[in-house]
This record gives C-alpha cells, structure tokens and sequence, in this order.
C-alpha cells in the first residue's frame, strides 16, 4: 500500500526539530557568557555533554519510556517494549509507521529528543563553576531517565497528568465520550510545549541541586560578573529562534495552530522583555543587556504551556507579568542564600509556574476570563503541584545517590578556573595573543 504523507507538514516538522537543536548550543552560549572568563567553556560543555549522552540514552529507552503503550502506573512506559527504537519506526508490512501528524512517527521521535536534550542542559545553570564534568553526565543520563522520561509520559503520553481516561483530571471531573467510543478526562490538563515538562522540569532539579551542592567560594561576597554580554545576547537570540521549533512545532502540523503559536511566542516574548526592562529601570534606574536577554526567556519559558491555548492580547499580559515576576525572583538567591548560579530557579521555574497556572486564567476556551469555570485552572495548580514535588524528590534522591563520586571540584581547582583543571583548555589565550 502506497505511503501517504503530507509533504509540508513532513518538512516543517523535520525544521521544528532541527530548531530545538539548535537551542541547546544557544542555551551553552547564553550560559557561557554569563559565566566567568575562566568557567566559559565548562558551562558550555556540560551542554554539548547533555546533547550527546541524551541523543544516544532517547534513541535506546527514552522513546519507549516516554510515549510507549506499555504504562507502568501512569507514571512511566515500559523501556524495554521498543528499546533501540524497535517497532516504533516500521509497521508489519515495512512501511513508517505514522506519527501525531500525517506523516512517520520517526520524525516525532527526531522532534522529542530535542525537548529531552535541552530540559537536561537547563539544569546546568545552576551549577556553575564548581562541579566536575564526569558527575554532571552521570546525572543528566539518570536524571533524564528517571525525572524527564516519566514526566513526558505522565503529561504527553497518557499518564497521570494527562486527559487520558485514567488520569488525575479524570478522577477529579470525571470523563466524557472522546467521539470515538473511548472515554477522556472532562477538563483536559493544557501543557502545550513544556511548562511541567521542560521549565518546572528543569527549575525545581535546579533549585535542589543547588541546595545540595552548595555554594560557589565567595558567593554573596564577591562580584559574580558575566564575562561576555554580546554571547548572552548571541544566546538569548538563538534561543528565541529555536522557540518557534519548540512552540510552533507542537502544532504538529503547518497549520493555524502553530501559526498562532508562533505570534503567541513573539508576542509574549516581546511583552515579558518589556515588564523586565520597566522593572530593571524602576528599581536600579538603568534598563541593561541582561535583563532584555533573560527578559526575552522569562517570556519565552511562560508561553511554552500556553502558546495554542491563548490570544495574543491575552500572551501580552502572560509575558509582561512574566518578566516582571522573573526579575524580581532573580534576586531571591541572595535574600534565602541559595546559589542559583545563572538565575535558572528565577527564570525557568518561576516564569514555567506561572505560564502554566495563567492558562487557568487566559485560555481562551476554558480560561475564567473567558467564561469558563474554576476547573480549567484548579487542574493547572494540581498538575504543577504533582510536577514539582515528584521531580523534587527524585533529583534529591539522585544527588545523594552521587555524592560518593563526589560533585565539587577542590577549591584550588575553583579558584584556579574549572576550565583548566576539568579540560585542560582556557577560552582566551591571552599570552599569545600579544606575541
């Protein structure tokens, strides 16, 4: 039987993926300009290390775990039903199988380990300067496996905190008819690109890693000062960029959908630059490069649950609250003595809680400014809630675990610049530079 695929939908999905790629060397850029001269290329790297464990780990369980058919409890899939990707590439008579739109589910299976791959590298900005590079792989190849895998399954791929019939919306509201003599959750959990998955994900890991690692020598004492601004904005640029793979590319399909996902990201993204500047400019009298840079995340990381849920008057308001929220949570760090290196906790989780909660409020279907009820934004919290505490106790459960390898590089080593003693390279050769 011939093969029928939508060409255009085939192609935009194959570029949504490849954009989302391109987010983890921006996320490395962005980091690594934000990082000291003498950390910049360990930042980096514990991001292209992300990239090139979790590509290997997805392709081997990670698709099977997250979107297998075989559920463990809702919480997570069989890893071993298409382990190395069996059967989830060909059907009985050597054809693709199809994926979520009209063409083969290898490309989703390309368009997901993107997601697994930059949630990971998130992580690291917290880490900053002062953990060794073999424990962080270690991590993030665990971490991905018993933190991220899960959620993706529990969220996208019929688990506990999806709109499945056994879901927690479903306990809650009770089912429907799907139209298709099944049975679904009567209130839907909305997560459209990643708000749980990705930035609650990644903020709360963060915020425990940080508080179990412990602080950089000197921290709220001595100037913690980026090094490079152009590569923040360099970053901050990419990733925006990527974003419209991310967020467009959940429409799964060249269609309105993702066309208003894309205008939702811009608009929103645009918006929470603006409330972060304003705030900047309010409280410290000067609007800065990095504040438009981390500005222009906060906005991007609210939109992502919400970006085929809302209008784009409605992602205005998302993304101005967003910004502001996020610049004032930046500095949390100091007031509580957290050492949240690169302000992942102050961006991703913050703006991610918020992103997913506002959806509550501003969905245009469902949210409670548009006539809907209190369900839509009770199963909001609920699934933020669930979000955060499981991925809270595993990473706890994990760094632990990893102490007696030991996640602190010495003192001396810190001092002396973790790019020198952990790979033997400086960014900047500054001797023959003046030969």
């Amino acid at each position: 039987m011939e093969e029928v695929v939508n060409t255009g939908d085939a192609a935009w999905m194959l570029m949504a993926a490849s954009l989302v790629l391109l987010m983890t060397p921006g996320l490395a850029f962005f980091y690594g300009g934000m990082s000291r001269a003498k950390s910049v290329l360990n930042m980096m790297m514990m991001s292209f290390g992300a990239m090139a464990l979790i590509a290997v780990i997805y392709v081997l369980w990670g698709w099977s775990m997250s979107y297998g058919t075989e559920s463990v409890g809702g919480i997570f899939a069989n890893p071993f039903e298409m382990f190395g990707l069996q059967g989830a590439i060909y059907d009985d008579e050597g054809g693709f199988l199809p994926g979520l739109g009209n063409y083969p589910q290898i490309i989703d299976i390309g368009f997901q380990v993107t997601f697994a791959i930059i949630t990971t590298a998130l992580i690291t900005g917290a880490l900053a300067e002062r953990v060794k590079f073999g424990t962080w792989m270690v991590f993030a190849g665990v971490w991905v496996t018993l933190a991220y895998f899960p959620l993706a399954h529990m969220v996208w791929g019929g688990g506990l905190l999806s709109g499945s019939e056994d879901s927690i919306a479903a306990a809650m509201f009770g089912t429907v008819d799907d139209g298709e003599g099944g049975l679904t959750a009567a209130v839907h959990p909305i997560d459209f690109a990643g708000g749980t998955v990705v930035h609650i994900n990644a903020g709360i890991a963060a915020l425990v890693l940080a508080l179990i690692i412990g602080k950089r020598t000197g921290f709220g004492k001595t100037a913690f000062r980026p090094h490079n601004l152009p590569f923040v904005m360099l970053g901050a640029a990419l990733l925006w960029f990527g974003w419209f793979g991310f967020n467009a590319g959940s429409a799964f399909a060249a269609d309105g959908v993702a066309g208003m996902a894309w205008v939702n990201t811009t608009t929103a993204t645009a918006a929470a630059i603006l409330g972060w500047l304003a705030t900047e400019r309010f409280r410290d009298g000067k609007a800065t490069s990095l504040g438009a840079a981390s500005g222009a995340v906060a906005g991007l990381v609210a939109i992502t649950p919400a970006a085929g849920a809302l209008s784009p008057v409605g992602s205005i308001g998302l993304g101005v609250v967003a910004g502001v929220l996020s610049a004032l949570a930046v500095g949390l760090k100091y007031k509580f003595g957290y050492d949240d290196s690169l302000d992942v906790v102050g961006v991703h989780l913050v703006s991610g809680l918020w992103g997913t909660v506002a959806i509550g409020f501003l969905a245009t279907d469902t949210g409670l400014f548009y006539g809907g009820d209190y369900k839509q934004l009770v199963i909001q919290i609920v699934i933020a809630v669930v979000a955060l505490v499981f991925t809270a106790v595993v990473t706890a459960v994990i760094a632990f675990a990893l102490k007696p390898m030991g996640w602190r590089v010495s003192p001396e080593s810190e001092a002396r610049g973790i790019d020198e003693t952990e790979h033997a390279e400086s960014a900047y050769d500054f001797v023959s530079a003046l030969k």
